[in-house]
């Protein structure tokens, strides 16, 4: 029969649990705050106006077509250990602008092997399919390769990360902070 009464062991366990619960909270919280911070400062630095930053909710593409909205952005999605997806996009759209063929194989493996690849470091979520496809591209490399895949992390990013960037807490601060400034 169970006994009612904890012992020492079970409630210091207990209270690990807790506090362990509370440190990944505050943790949390610490990013948060040093995500607001880090992209106050590149709002102070770019003298970004509230006309430019509210038109960030217009769609992903005018936020990323901003270079300090692509700061503040890529902030958020640290801040919630997501920006593998924002770090694919981008070095997909360096990688489609190269023109010597002989550093892009070596450079489409890199990005293979550090985004593509099952249990890569930065692996995004894409599909089988794409996976495969994509490596049989591999086998003749061109600025096209990763395409599919592009589009499919463009699409998560619009669809989940992105609307969740709209409600943060990082991205109303901001929008006040330029709107008080605009006031004054």
């Amino acid at each position: 029969m169970p006994s009612l009464v904890a012992s020492p062991f079970d409630l210091w366990h207990q209270n690990m649990d807790s506090d362990d619960k509370k440190t990944e909270r505050n943790r949390g919280e610490r990013l948060r705050s040093r995500s607001i911070s880090i992209a106050t400062q590149a709002l102070n630095t770019d003298g970004l106006c509230f006309e430019e930053m509210s038109q960030w909710s217009d769609s992903l593409e005018r936020l990323l077509s901003s270079k300090c909205g692509m700061k503040v952005f890529q902030a958020f999605l640290k801040s919630e250990f997501s920006d593998e997806n924002l770090e694919f996009w981008l070095v997909c759209e360096q990688f489609k602008k190269m023109k010597h063929s002989f550093r892009l194989s070596s450079r489409a493996k890199k990005i293979f092997k550090s985004y593509v690849q099952a249990e890569a470091p930065r692996e995004i979520n894409i599909d089988q399919k794409t996976r495969e496809l994509i490596k049989w591209n591999m086998k003749t490399p061109s600025t096209t390769c990763f395409i599919e895949a592009q589009k499919i992390v463009f699409g998560l990013m619009e669809k989940d990360s992105y609307p969740r960037f709209l409600k943060s807490d990082l991205y109303r601060t901001l929008l006040n902070s330029t709107s008080e400034s605009v006031k004054m």
